[in-house]
């Protein structure tokens, strides 16, 4: 089924300056891009996203979604909408475990990030694990109407999608 999914390249990677590679990797593997902005989200639409939709201060406390916020609006973030079959499913396999430490060699982050829960906490961090995906079909419906207005977004066929039918 083709789906679409949100994927924000958090500020840890456009401070690092591999925005260019994660992109790369989502295209390689044949996902379609429909929209793509660069953004400073304040700290409401952050609480919207991270807790309305996320509920992160329910699930983890009100410290985490602090320390998360505070790292959050460092660098601006890339927030970007692909499409494809089955691309949430592949969007969060390609990134990795949510713990960089633990994500497997070859995924997003466990080619570019090894920081371990235990270190950002006793540091008072919040984890740098360079890119937000939507976790599910109805997530990523969700998040994409927060991050995106409609007017911001493309349909458009891809050379490939042309040129195979």
């Amino acid at each position: 089924m083709i789906q679409k999914t949100l994927v924000v390249l958090k500020p840890d990677s456009v401070g690092r300056s591999i925005v260019g590679e994660i992109i790369s990797r989502f295209e390689r593997v044949g996902l379609h891009l429909v929209s793509m902005k660069m953004l400073r989200p304040d700290k409401d639409f952050l609480y919207h996203h991270y807790e309305t939709l996320g509920t992160m201060i329910t699930r983890h406390g009100q410290h985490v979604f602090d320390i998360t916020l505070k790292m959050m609006m460092t660098w601006p973030v890339v927030a970007m909408i692909w499409e494809g079959v089955g691309s949430v499913e592949i969007v969060r396999k390609m990134v990795g475990a949510t713990e960089p430490k633990s994500a497997a060699p070859g995924t997003i982050r466990g080619d570019f990030a090894h920081m371990s829960y235990g270190y950002s906490d006793s540091i008072e961090m919040g984890l740098p694990n360079l890119v937000h995906a939507s976790g599910s079909i109805e997530e990523a419906a969700a998040e994409i109407k927060h991050w995106f207005k409609e007017d911001e977004m493309f349909e458009h066929q891809s050379l490939h999608q042309k040129y195979t039918r």
